[in-house]
């Protein structure tokens, strides 16, 4: 079975998150709270902040379901 993973993209960076990676730590939400809202849909608008600081972020997610590829 192929993991499901989900996209969000602001045109320049798209985020790559795999839930079935994701260990709720809240590390992107309290580092990115414009971009990570855990109670909205999609709870991931990357047009909240710049693709500098999303790059940041993502990279610190500890489970590694949050990836980042440039568009």
């Amino acid at each position: 079975m192929t993991p499901k993973n989900f996209k969000y993209s602001n045109g320049e960076v798209t985020i790559v998150w795999q839930p079935e990676l994701c260990i709720h730590s809240g590390r992107c939400v309290r580092g990115l709270p414009d971009v990570f809202k855990p109670k909205e849909k999609p709870w991931i608008t990357p047009e909240g902040s710049t693709t500098e600081k999303i790059i940041k972020q993502v990279k610190r997610c500890p489970s590694r379901a949050l990836s980042y590829f440039m568009n």
